[in-house]
């Protein structure tokens, strides 16, 4: 493809789309946004994008103001006459609500995918969604990329020798399974099935494998409140696990998420990504950026070139 890249972002994935941005060495794409007094939304282009391959990048992350400025944001670039637009979406927020899980309830993840396609995006390049399968939400083709390309790495510097992979949730068994295989074939699995009597409130009813003695890495796709992840280092704590780590893609962190995480003496550290940005910070929980991994795939698309090694896993 002849056309010109152009990177572009929304307010609240300013600081991944500035490195993702100098990972493929250019600068961001002047844009402007504004809320006017009554809090509508206002986005106007500063610069020319009329036949460039246009590439968007803001999560959907509440408030719900940050994916209308991702639909705003598509449909300037559209109606600028941008020959390719490109959602990238760091963390696909309302990927929660994925099915009808109870009486007269929205499916509200197809919907916000019904809005990024018919507000004009072409294609859609994300990281870690809650299950896999919504990608079939799309009627547009998606690239699903994942941080455990990256955060593997840290795991085994962290933990170097012999770890066991939690899940801490049923939901989560597949993504911790594939973990576990890229950390190596020897390594094992444990599950924490809990219950979850109301939305973020889990109860843990038991703990599946081996754990005493054992150093363990909590891994899972988000972290919304903290209560998951601690009660689930708590429940391996207290049938003697040693050191516990987590990981985890994105840090939702609603409420007092981080003072939750900072308090538990269960939790050693957290490894997080940057696909949302911390409110604060603690010498508990480190940022692995996956900028580079996003830049790599905004490249080869561009290039009209496969990114299948750059989320390609071992198979359960």
């Amino acid at each position: 493809m002849n056309a010109e890249v152009k990177i572009v972002a929304g307010r609240a994935s300013r600081e991944i789309a500035e490195k993702i941005a100098r990972a493929t060495h250019r600068e961001l794409s002047e844009v402007t946004i504004r809320n006017f007094s009554d809090g509508e939304l206002w986005v106007k282009f500063e610069e020319n994008v009329r036949g460039v391959d246009l590439y968007v990048v803001q999560s959907t992350n509440a408030p719900s103001d940050n994916l209308m400025e991702l639909l705003l944001l598509i449909d300037a670039a559209k109606r600028a006459s941008a020959r390719r637009i490109t959602a990238v979406i760091p963390y696909f927020g309302y990927a929660r609500q994925d099915r009808k899980d109870q009486p007269r309830v929205a499916i509200t993840a197809k919907l916000v995918a019904n809005l990024i396609a018919h507000a004009g995006a072409n294609r859609v390049i994300t990281m870690d969604m809650h299950t896999p399968q919504l990608q079939g939400f799309f009627d547009i083709p998606v690239d699903h990329l994942y941080a455990s390309t990256v955060s593997v790495d840290a795991v085994r510097a962290e933990l170097p020798g012999q770890v066991t992979v939690a899940a801490p949730d049923v939901g989560g068994v597949k993504n911790a399974r594939l973990y576990a295989k890229m950390l190596g074939e020897d390594v094992d699995l444990v599950v924490v099935d809990k219950r979850r009597p109301k939305h973020n409130d889990a109860v843990v009813m038991n703990v599946i494998g081996e754990v005493e003695g054992r150093n363990f890495v909590i891994v899972d796709d988000l972290i919304d409140t903290g209560t998951t992840f601690v009660k689930c280092a708590e429940a391996l704590r207290s049938r003697g696990a040693q050191r516990i780590v987590g990981v985890c893609t994105h840090p939702v962190f609603s409420g007092k998420a981080m003072e939750t995480i900072a308090s538990a003496d269960a939790v050693e550290k957290l490894f997080v990504a940057d696909t949302i940005p911390l409110a604060t910070s603690h010498s508990k929980i480190e940022v692995i950026s996956v900028a580079g991994l996003f830049a790599e795939a905004i490249m080869r698309t561009h290039e009209n070139q496969s990114i299948s090694s750059l989320f390609e896993r071992m198979q359960a």
